[in-house]
């Protein structure tokens, strides 16, 4: 049953709703990877399952302008070897209550980092703050629950500019981007803002792409969005969520009690029927995951649930808005305002509850003038959302396609 609600939380709280801070301008903003600071490399996601593999694997670390001290990894090259210089760099990016170590639990011939690495390209692994790598602070410890006082809305501010910059600095090349669930939304309202750091980004891959959310499929994710909009406050009070406490547990099993939903099943149950998951790939995931992230950017991501629109965090209150926006109603990113001449992929599913066909279309619709042969969409009929990430169909289905797009572009 445990594990079960952690597949709830995982992708019903967050990826249903899935589902910082430009780096310092001192030195300390972006720092030498640590196999290169003369001492032991850290424990990280490169001793975990980059490693072991045979690739070679960096441990980086990027401070951002509010002091969140966020975790990269880089593999600069294939298992082989060698290659040829200046490789094109891709930056991935998860979604919430799940790390970078997502990209990276199939075998290295079907996961989407190593797949990259062995053909051509210089890949990096972002892990936002209050992940299991990236719950540092140069003030705050996670126990203070100022630490905790973020929503997507900083992602979007702070988090993504600063690893792009690092990317940037480190490889001096435009970053590819590829990004799933909430990595695609943070991206597309990133890039819909001046001054975001999208000059240096070279493309956008985004899979099961998360922007409107008002046509789900799962009831229960629109129930657990309800709750997380109207009384998440007093349900747990706290400034954290970390699925492997006991109140968000207890939360959990009244989500399912009240539901009628069999919680047995959750993943089909939340993220449709995925096609093509293998289980020890599972299996992996679920001894991995889940990671904690703040309660408030659960609930502003039930807030896109709810109110439909791509929107700033609502503090429930026009005086309270009126204090932190200028204006009595959260502003909206407009996703019209994206360069029009950004390369993007999307790629979705028919069996997606989350990232429905119905609100792809509305994203879609946003993106109408976008440059014609710039935009580039794959429907993929079978695939449900875990099937962008874990699928041992992917490589075939999807990132050969990906990879496709890149090699275009150079």
């Amino acid at each position: 049953m445990l594990r079960n609600l952690i597949i709830l939380c995982l992708f019903s709280l967050p990826i249903i709703i899935i589902l910082p801070y430009q780096a310092f301008a001192s030195s300390r903003g972006v720092t030498l990877p640590h196999e290169f600071r003369g001492g032991a490399p850290l424990a990280g996601a490169c001793s975990a399952a980059v490693s072991v593999h045979g690739y070679k694997c960096q441990e980086f670390e990027v401070t951002t302008d509010d002091g969140y001290i966020l975790s990269v990894q880089r593999i600069p090259e294939g298992r082989g070897g060698g290659g040829r210089p200046n490789r094109p760099p891709v930056l991935l990016q998860h979604g919430v209550l799940v790390d970078g170590m997502t990209w990276l639990m199939n075998s290295p011939e079907e996961s989407l980092a190593m797949i990259l690495a062995d053909n051509g390209f210089d890949v990096w692994i972002s892990n936002i703050r209050g992940t299991r790598f990236s719950r540092r602070h140069v003030l705050l410890d996670p126990s203070n629950p100022e630490y905790w006082n973020w929503t997507w809305d900083d992602l979007v501010t702070h988090d993504l500019p600063s690893v792009i910059e690092l990317v940037f600095k480190q490889t001096g090349q435009k970053v590819h981007y590829v990004g799933h669930s909430m990595g695609t939304l943070i991206a597309l309202a990133s890039f819909s803002q001046l001054g975001k750091k999208v000059d240096k980004v070279k493309s956008a891959v985004l899979l099961s792409p998360i922007a409107y959310l008002s046509h789900m499929t799962t009831a229960l994710g629109v129930l657990t969005a309800r709750a997380f909009v109207g009384e998440i406050t007093t349900i747990f009070g706290l400034a954290e969520f970390n699925p492997k406490e006991e109140p968000v547990a207890n939360f959990l099993k009244a989500m399912c009690a009240s539901s009628g939903i069999d919680c047995y099943d959750l993943m089909t149950a939340v993220t449709g029927k995925n096609c093509c998951l293998n289980a020890s790939t599972v299996e992996l995931f679920l001894r991995n995951e889940p990671q904690s992230t703040a309660t408030k950017n659960l609930v502003h991501l039930a807030q896109t649930v709810r109110d439909g629109t791509l929107s700033k965090y609502d503090y429930g209150n026009a005086n309270f808005n009126m204090l932190h926006y200028g204006q009595s109603k959260p502003p909206v990113y407009d996703l019209a305002k994206i360069p029009h001449d950004l390369p993007i992929f999307i790629s979705y599913g028919g069996q997606d509850s989350l990232a429905d066909v119905k609100d792809v279309a509305t994203l879609l619709d946003s993106l109408k003038l976008h440059d014609v042969e710039k935009l580039h969409v794959q429907y993929i009929k079978d695939f449900a959302h875990a099937d962008f990430i874990m699928g041992v169909t992917a490589k075939d289905i999807v990132y050969n396609q990906i990879i496709a797009f890149f090699r275009n572009l150079h």
